[in-house]
Parts: structure tokens; C-alpha cells; sequence
């Protein structure tokens, strides 16, 4: 349970590809170069593109979780563990992108009862994502630099982890580390 905050503000910044996709789709801005044209105004501007409108708050949202992780260990005084074995797993991205973001970006945004589906859709995938525990299989991270690595560690409490870095690690090296779950957690390397 006291995990949970962090495992959805993961799930969040692995959506924000998804936002971005669907301000491109559903921005509408009139743009006409013909004389008497004039401005539609403000309200009927954010009437037409409230999707997008939305899309852009979770997208904004979504960034500033991904600099406070980016910048997560800066004044983190803890001991560092040590890598004895490690396995690259980046490949999981991919399913994520391939199954859950590419076809929600096919339903029509314009109509009510399609973004009711899609919302429904998002909590209910974000829910199996963090009761599985694969709200790490996160394209935008992987995008944005991030790695996944399957590893063994010199700490007695978790032998058997996943590690999210924005740092490439090898064996033998050590990391600061968040614990996001029971056996997965977000990691920095010490430097020497």
C-alpha cells in the first residue's frame, strides 16, 4: 500500500507519449489568412479543443513527475548496494507501446461516448499495470533515457530486483536506490 503513489506516478509518465499523440490529433485552432477574418475568441477556442486541453495538463503533469525522479537523489545520504548480477530488459517497453498506446490513439476523441471508453480504458489499464507490477514497462521512460535491468544484488533484503536508472549499470556497480515496490525499485549510481 505505501507504494502506490509512486507506482502511479509511473504509469503517468509512461502515458505521456499517449497525451502527446492526442493533442496532435484533437488540437483544433481555425486558422484563416482571408480578409475579414477575425478571431473566434478564447471560449470558443477551449470549447473545440478541450481534449487537447486536458491531454496538454496531463502531459505537463506527467513531465514534472518524470524531473522529480530524474533529480531524485540529489542530497540522499543512504548506503549504496552493489550489482552481482544483471540482465538488460528494455525490451519490455515495447509491449507496453504496441498494446495499450497505439490503439487508444485510434478511438475518436470528438465524441463524448468514445472519451468515456478512453478514460474508463486508462484507469482500468493503470490499475492491472500496478497490481502486476509492470507500471516499469514505461516507453516514455526508455524514450526520456531510462533503463530497465532484472538484477541480483549484495543486500540481503532484495536479492532478486528490477532497477529503473537513467544511468547505464554493469555488474559491480553501485547504486543509491528508491524502493518503488517490494522488489522493484529506482536507482542512481554512485559515482567514484
Amino acid at each position: 500500500m505505501k507504494y502506490k503513489r509512486a507506482k502511479v506516478e509511473f504509469y503517468l509518465i509512461s502515458l505521456c507519449l499517449l497525451f502527446l499523440l492526442i493533442i496532435i490529433l484533437t488540437v483544433d485552432i481555425p486558422i484563416s489568412f482571408e480578409e475579414g477574418s477575425t478571431f473566434i475568441g478564447f471560449k470558443e477556442l477551449a470549447k473545440r479543443n478541450i481534449v487537447a486541453i486536458i491531454a496538454f495538463a496531463f502531459l505537463t503533469y506527467g513531465m514534472l513527475l518524470y524531473k522529480k525522479y530524474k533529480y531524485k537523489f540529489k542530497g540522499t545520504m543512504q548506503l549504496p548496494i552493489r550489482i552481482t548480477n544483471i540482465k538488460n530488459i528494455n525490451y519490455e517497453h515495447l509491449t507496453f507501446l504496441s498494446t495499450y498506446i497505439i490503439p487508444l490513439v485510434c478511438l475518436d476523441f470528438t465524441k463524448p461516448r468514445y472519451f468515456i471508453v478512453f478514460t474508463v480504458l486508462l484507469i482500468i489499464i493503470g490499475l492491472i499495470y500496478i497490481k502486476t507490477d509492470l507500471f516499469y514497462a514505461n516507453p516514455t521512460l526508455s524514450l526520456l533515457g531510462f533503463y530497465i535491468y532484472k538484477v541480483e544484488t549484495s543486500h540481503a533484503d532484495f536479492p532478486n530486483a528490477i532497477f529503473i536508472s537513467c544511468d547505464k549499470l554493469s555488474k559491480d556497480s553501485k547504486v543509491q536506490y528508491i524502493q518503488l515496490d517490494e522488489r522493484i525499485f529506482y536507482v542512481g549510481s554512485v559515482k567514484n
